[in-house]
């Protein structure tokens, strides 16, 4: 099993950057997908961003496209995304989130929440305007 723990989330003024960190433990030789995930109360969760562990490709939702940058440093176990231009639709709990069937072989569902086994507990990204 893969643990977890995200950090870096807080309040920013709409406009404004963040970065968050992820860093993953434990069996984190299966984690083969890594990325972000999001949900705002009321709203269903929803892929922001993951990356390939073995290739570096990475994949993004159209809403976060040239405002968000996914990156990952595998001696250091840590995923990170960057977030710039942040508008008060990003409000929401960002997950960091981890699954054994390698992004490439997803496809376009790889925003989907079934594929990933392993879950941090989320920090919380607050937008004001």
């Amino acid at each position: 099993q893969v643990q977890l723990v995200e950090s870096g989330g807080g309040s920013v003024q709409a406009g404004g950057s963040l970065r968050l960190s992820c860093a993953r433990s434990g069996y984190t030789y299966v984690a083969h997908c890594m990325g972000w995930f999001r949900q705002a109360p009321g709203k269903e969760r929803e892929g922001v961003a993951v990356i390939s562990r073995a290739t570096g490709n990475t994949y993004y939702a159209d809403a976060v496209k040239g405002r968000f940058t996914i990156s990952q440093d595998n001696a250091k176990n840590t995923v990170n995304l960057q977030m710039i231009s942040l508008e008060s639709e990003d409000a929401a709990m960002y997950y960091c989130a981890a699954g054994p069937t390698p992004c490439q072989f997803l496809g376009a569902t790889w925003s989907s929440p079934r594929f990933y086994n392993s879950w941090g507990q989320g920090t919380q990204v607050t937008v004001s305007s």
